[in-house]
């Protein structure tokens, strides 16, 4: 490959990875083209981006990015493909839904998520349980919903109470 296609490459792999938040390094090894495929397709639907890369272009990107992505080189080793999203749980999510139960593949190398890195197969569970922005405000809003709708309920059950009562005087004097 010219040295000009690299540089194209790498500053391509540079913008894309940018425009994402969540970005995790993959291992493809054993897929065949119909897995891949298949992969991909997922990816898609579920709107992460998925590339396969050469871990050479993929680690001088990520050396030309403003974020330290170090603790990520190491994972850099065989056949890796790239899978970035918005919301940072939803590629593992997929990640768990399609790897083989007994081969791994496709397995989680590595992931940048949250600010925090993840190294390792077995940080996949805790990338899942991540919650996503719109999941915390969601979390924040009922929690904050629970107090009020206490205080409106009481308020409303005493209003009955109150009704009752006056209902009951009002018949016992006729």
């Amino acid at each position: 490959m010219k040295k000009e296609n690299k540089a194209l490459i790498i500053e391509s792999l540079k913008q894309t990875i940018q425009s994402y938040p969540a970005l995790y390094l993959v291992d493809v090894t054993g897929l065949n083209s119909v897995a891949t495929v298949d992969l991909r397709r997922k990816c898609f639907k579920s709107e992460v981006k998925m590339i396969v890369v050469k871990n050479t272009l993929l680690q001088k990107a990520l050396e030309q990015l403003d974020i330290d992505y170090s603790p990520l080189y190491g994972s850099l080793k065989g056949t890796t493909a790239l899978m970035l999203a918005n919301t940072a749980n939803v590629p593992a999510k997929l990640l768990k839904d399609v790897s083989d139960k007994k081969t791994g593949i496709p397995g989680l190398k590595a992931a940048y998520a949250e600010e925090s890195f993840y190294i390792g197969a077995d940080q996949l569970e805790a990338l899942v349980n991540i919650k996503s922005k719109k999941e915390l405000i969601a979390d924040i809003v009922a929690l904050l919903q629970s107090p009020a709708k206490n205080v409106v309920s009481a308020l409303q059950s005493g209003a009955n109470t109150i009704h009752g009562v006056l209902k009951t005087l009002g018949e016992k004097e006729n």
